[in-house]
């Protein structure tokens, strides 16, 4: 069973999830160096749902009889303003809903209603993605730098009570 377009389009959705991993990531460990243990969190949870979306394009590409391809599209940015960091993590979000949602009409065209069903589940939690990045900028609209504050101060008390973040 071959499905060409479908494996190009499978591999270049690896390529982004790839570099969506690496980016979430090196923010995950900026975050956490700075003390701001919610984002640090929120943004090593979502690398690790990137990791599972690739197991799950590979898988296809497999199914399908291709070869996966493990390169990352883009390179990692070095940003260390978190209000920077959550703006490019919705782009980047929205960017992966857009694009996975025209590659699953892509792989409808091509009569693989398979694929187009993985491209449909992973809008869904890049949609999931972009909301929980949302939110966060917006509770630094609302609070400003305080609600930093606010973290870097639980990870104190936490520390000195000797609860440890993961």
């Amino acid at each position: 069973m071959r499905h060409e377009k479908s494996v190009e389009l499978l591999n270049k959705a690896i390529a982004d999830e790839l570099s969506a991993v690496h980016q979430y990531m090196y923010f995950h460990f900026h975050c956490d160096d700075q003390g701001y243990d919610l984002l640090a969190q929120l943004f090593k949870k979502t690398a690790i749902e990137e990791m599972l979306h690739i197991e799950k394009l590979a898988e296809r590409i497999l199914f399908l009889g291709g070869e996966v391809e493990m390169l990352a599209s883009h390179e990692v940015k070095k940003i260390h303003d978190i209000k920077e960091m959550l703006e490019m993590a919705c782009q980047m979000e929205t960017d992966s809903a857009r694009d996975y949602n025209m590659w699953a009409n892509e792989c409808s065209a091509h009569a693989d209603s398979a694929s187009k069903k993985v491209f449909e589940e992973l809008v869904v939690d890049e949609e999931r993605h972009f909301d929980q990045y949302d939110t966060e900028l917006a509770n630094m609209g609302k609070f400003g730098q305080n609600y930093l504050a606010l973290q870097s101060i639980e990870r104190s008390k936490n520390r000195a009570s000797g609860v440890v973040a993961d």
